[in-house]
């Protein structure tokens, strides 16, 4: 991703996606729920992952996927922007957008599985 603008087109292509507050911010969200949300650190966004993903993508590429104190045991982590990791940011932002997405929004997808 180059930049904040670059995550949301990511996420709004998805569909169901629309851009709606959170925390008073406009992030991509679908059926209500973010997916991902501009980060408190300079340089990086907040994409919402379950816990166990979390800990994967920190351990296999710290230097794009890490956290700070503040988002300590919380089902998110921040995104580096810049790094040669686009396609797995955009298949991880393809899988928070599946595990918030109704069984309608999925369907309209056409896969039918989780990415």
């Amino acid at each position: 991703m180059r930049d904040w603008d670059d995550a949301c087109a990511t996420a709004l292509a998805l569909p169901g996606v629309a851009m709606d507050p959170y925390y008073g911010v406009p992030v991509p969200k679908v059926a209500g729920k973010p997916i991902l949300a501009p980060g408190r650190e300079a340089g990086s966004f907040v994409l919402m992952v379950s816990s166990v993903e979390k800990q994967v993508l920190m351990a296999t590429d710290p230097d794009t996927f890490w956290q700070t104190p503040h988002y300590d045991g919380y089902a998110a982590v921040l995104v580096r922007y810049g790094t040669p990791a686009r396609d797995r940011i955009v298949a991880y932002i393809e899988r928070s957008w599946w595990d918030r997405a109704t069984p309608a929004l999925r369907a309209q997808r056409g896969d039918g599985q989780r990415p």
